[in-house]
């Protein structure tokens, strides 16, 4: 245990070194601010992937949710810093050798409530780490031994606040978000200090009485119980000192006759000054969104030509089959297109910003639609490649029959429901210029899991199949490459390099997995 803390070296500020382009660490949820989840490593390219082979793995033993949850899984990405591995399941985390995969150390909490869906990860700001528990206690931890620091309330679990996000580090600033199912509370975003934990700003996901976005509600009892929750992990643009986050949607879900208008800022990408967490520019992908589609999914930053001249864009693919790219200077938007099918929309307004039809809202006796049940992807994280200019998301398209099972002028809850039909996974590598799909990869078996994506300057592309593979492809053809068997992916893979070895990490259920290259001379 000596040997293994003495590996441990105190960091300087982590808020100033997460900009992308850090390849040897993984410092942050996306690991770097950019959210492509693109490595420059290529030690591990498409030539010698044939000799990519397991070099440990980590089971966490049983050890996690409770409550008839199940089994725990791994939906965090870990950090990798100084050769040392932080992840997290709810009410649990832990420090591992990444070399080794031998614990270093392991810390638990026992929550009063919220839910145990899933953790995204921690923060790092120096030596210290920010852990978020299902019942919405915000804790740091010290990162050389896992003894807890001090905790803060963000959010009341007996309202039906939960909270799975990874903290986003930017400067002296922790960003949080919360989620809520479908209780009619209101959703909010906050920036806490990392050395004391309390409260620097709040930003409002739905309007209180008087704030801009308030005449997009019908009345203030809608606006404040309207939802909006931002739980998942956010990006930043260090020069234009920016956030970029998604918003969940609005309640009730499925029921909208008492919340008439567009719900700002309700499933939503919004972009906020890091500093003081005041709205810049929204774009709102699910106006009135009436089928469970939170728009959290990552907002992804990268620089590239459009119609010939560079700009600055943002980029995401939405869970209601949207793909859309924005100018994430000032928000105009250049792309907005389905990469699955999409007729709930009659077409796009002035904004690029899509117009729901009335007729495909959930009915009574049942409304289909040509978007799947869920949506056409979830949380887990796509991935941009800069080397091919291509957007990779996991996806599923089909059909689905939204329900509406409560008609009354004032709903409550979820007031319906949205029954998936017919589905099927598949892999989409999208055109970020035209939002066309350049190649797609049908999966072989079915399945509700979907895995996290990374691309590499060594011309690969690794996910997870519904099968239980874990894939390697080559991203500009999508070609498969190589396969292992760890049951199905469950979070987003990651890479780095200690010791001059390249090693690529992936969760799969209770397991961490290990690979590097052996037979092959890398110097």
């Amino acid at each position: 245990m000596k040997t293994l803390i003495a590996l441990w070296i105190p960091l300087l500020l982590f808020g100033q070194e997460a900009g992308p382009g850090s390849s040897t660490d993984w410092r942050t949820y996306n690991g770097d601010y950019s959210g492509r989840r693109f490595s420059s490593l290529t030690e591990i390219n498409s030539a010698n992937i044939g000799n990519l082979s397991l070099a440990w793995f980590y089971r966490i033993n049983n050890v996690g949710p409770q409550r008839g949850v199940g089994n725990p899984t791994i939906k965090s990405t870990p950090l990798m810093v100084n050769g040392v591995l932080y992840f997290s399941i709810p009410d649990h985390a832990w420090a591992v050798d990444a070399r080794t995969g031998e614990e270093i150390w392991h810390y638990s909490w026992q929550d009063s409530g919220g839910h145990l869906i899933g953790n995204r990860g921690l923060g790092m700001y120096g030596d210290w780490l920010y852990f978020m528990t299902p019942d919405c206690w915000f804790i740091s931890l010290h990162s050389r031994d896992g003894k807890e620091r001090w905790r803060k309330k963000i959010a009341d679990e007996k309202m039906q606040y939960f909270c799975t996000s990874a903290p986003l580090v930017v400067k002296n600033h922790v960003i949080v978000g919360m989620g809520g199912d479908a209780m009619d509370v209101p959703g909010y975003l906050e920036a806490r200090d990392p050395e004391t934990g309390e409260l620097q700003w709040r930003w409002n996901t739905t309007p209180r009485r008087g704030e801009p976005g308030a005449e997009t509600w019908p009345n203030p009892s809608a606006m404040e119980h309207g939802g909006g929750m931002p739980w998942l992990t956010g990006t930043y643009d260090p020069e234009l000192n920016l956030l970029y986050w998604g918003t969940g949607n609005p309640n009730p879900v499925y029921a909208g006759q008492g919340r008439k208008g567009d719900n700002l800022w309700t499933a939503a990408i919004v972009a906020l000054n890091a500093d003081t967490g005041k709205l810049v520019w929204y774009h709102q992908p699910s106006p009135h969104d009436t089928h469970d589609w939170d728009n959290v999914e990552t907002p992804v930053l990268f620089d590239g030509l459009f119609n010939g001249k560079p700009r600055k864009m943002l980029a995401q693919a939405a869970r209601n089959g949207i793909f859309s790219v924005l100018d994430r200077a000032t928000g105009e938007n250049l792309v907005t297109k389905g990469y699955v099918g999409v007729d709930w929309m009659k077409g796009v307004d002035a904004k690029g910003q899509p117009i729901p039809d009335p007729a495909k809202e959930p009915k009574v006796d049942g409304s289909l639609i040509n978007t799947p049940g869920g949506g056409g992807t979830n949380w887990p994280p796509p991935s941009f490649n800069p080397q091919t200019g291509l957007f990779y998301v996991n996806a599923r398209e089909g059909y689905s029959i939204g329900y509406l099972t409560d008609p009354d002028p004032q709903p409550q809850g979820y007031g319906g429901s949205g029954s998936g039909g017919f589905s099927e996974p598949i892999l989409l590598a999208l055109d970020y210029k035209t939002g066309n799909v350049a190649w797609k990869h049908k999966y072989p078996s079915g399945g509700n899991s979907f895995a996290g994506i990374l691309t590499t300057a060594g011309k690969l592309l690794f996910t997870g199949d519904p099968a239980g593979n874990l894939l390697a492809y080559d991203p500009a053809s999508g070609r498969i490459l190589w396969n292992f068997r760890t049951g199905p992916v469950s979070n987003g893979p990651l890479t780095y390099t200690l010791n001059g070895h390249q090693y690529l990490l992936v969760g799969a259920g209770d397991t961490l997995f290990a690979f590097k290259l052996v037979g092959v001379n890398t110097k």
